[in-house]
């Protein structure tokens, strides 16, 4: 199971780290923006923007990569990789909710358990941070708001797998969306736990100066950004 989290982890890194040099290579760009709207952002909260960035795009990289399969061709070139065809408009295609439950419970059954838990885990796990940062970087967190971060990113995402041949499935959805839900609990459970851990991560308008959260001023404005 540890070599398959490895696998996906280097597949997501992939993505991850360029995004991560793109976000950097425009940083005084934005260090610049905010400067001339008269707004500051502290280097923690940076940092936690890069991580949103790189497991945005990491989700991306692991779930829209194409599927291939090796032909082994004579001559020159050898084995060559080939897109896998579709056979039909609706293969590989479950719009049922809950089906892939019984399909798991089924594989349970025959002794598949660890591709099934790694799946099922997998697919929760991938969109914790879809649900984790956005509450802890922007104003107004609540579970609905992570809800519509997880369904939203999941649904572009399967509708994107049915054009590399991937399998496209509502319960893919699910699980995704509950994950994002895990990581807006997680947060919350974060903000119980470490309250001033979280308000580092967190920003406050004063004067149309962005700085550090440190509990809103009496009779101040104050909003995240």
């Amino acid at each position: 199971m540890m070599h398959e989290i490895l696998y996906y982890l280097r597949e997501m890194l992939v993505a991850a780290v360029p995004a991560a040099v793109v976000f950097c290579c425009f940083w005084p760009y934005r260090r610049r923006a905010l400067r001339a709207m008269g707004l500051t952002t502290s280097f923690r909260r940076e940092m936690g923007l890069i991580l949103f960035i790189m497991c945005l795009f990491g989700v991306l990289a692991v779930t829209l990569w194409p599927v291939y399969w090796m032909e082994d061709s004579p001559g020159l070139w050898g084995d060559i990789e080939l897109l896998v065809d579709r056979p039909s408009v609706w293969s590989n295609v479950n719009l049922i909710p809950f089906r892939m439950f019984g399909d798991y419970w089924e594989d349970l059954t025959r002794g598949g358990g660890f591709f099934t838990l790694l799946n099922f885990l997998g697919n929760l796990a991938v969109f914790v941070p879809l649900g984790f940062f956005p509450a802890l970087l922007f104003r107004g967190a609540n579970w609905r708001r992570s809800a519509l971060v997880g369904f939203g990113t999941s649904l572009l995402v399967e509708v994107g797998q049915y054009f590399v041949m991937r399998t496209t499935d509502i319960d893919d959805v699910i699980l995704n969306t509950l994950g994002a839900l895990c990581g807006f609990w997680l947060y919350l459970l974060l903000s119980r736990l470490a309250p001033r851990f979280i308000q580092r991560f967190q920003v406050e308008v004063r004067h149309g100066r962005e700085t550090g959260n440190s509990g809103p001023a009496p009779g101040a404005g104050a909003g995240q950004l």
